[in-house]
């Protein structure tokens, strides 16, 4: 799939974004190693901290379905530049995925960035530390 067609996935998932309070939408879309899709949109809650970014939507969405290996992500929002993944996210991201993984930042305007998870976060937490 191409990072466009991902991109535009992800558009459509922002659509169904729940942001009351920031009127933040964000939408992702996830391409799966067997080539599926699963899509994502923030959520949030009127206690903040329960809120739920649109990448770890999608991606909890496809482990709760079995899927446990991904291709690639898409992020869009509403912003000048392209959007970035939270630090939340892009450690769940660096956990699930492999460190080569292309991470895909659009705007509404039609930028799009595509950075290695690994540049992302170069030094994620990892339990093998212990």
């Amino acid at each position: 799939m191409t990072h466009q067609e991902l991109v535009e996935i992800a558009r459509q998932a922002r659509e169904h974004a729940h942001a009351p309070y920031s009127n933040f939408k964000v939408g992702a879309a996830l391409e799966c190693a067997d080539g599926r899709v699963i899509s994502g949109c923030n959520v949030e809650n009127s206690s903040y901290g329960l809120s739920m970014c649109a990448e770890r939507v999608a991606i909890f969405k496809a482990i709760s379905e079995g899927i446990h290996e991904f291709k690639q992500i898409a992020v869009i929002a509403d912003t000048r530049t392209p959007v970035r993944p939270c630090g939340a996210c892009r450690q769940v991201i660096s956990d699930l995925f492999p460190k080569e993984t292309a991470v895909i930042m659009a705007n509404l305007h039609g930028d799009i960035e595509v950075i290695p998870i690994q540049a992302l976060l170069p030094a994620p937490f990892d339990p093998s530390f212990f």
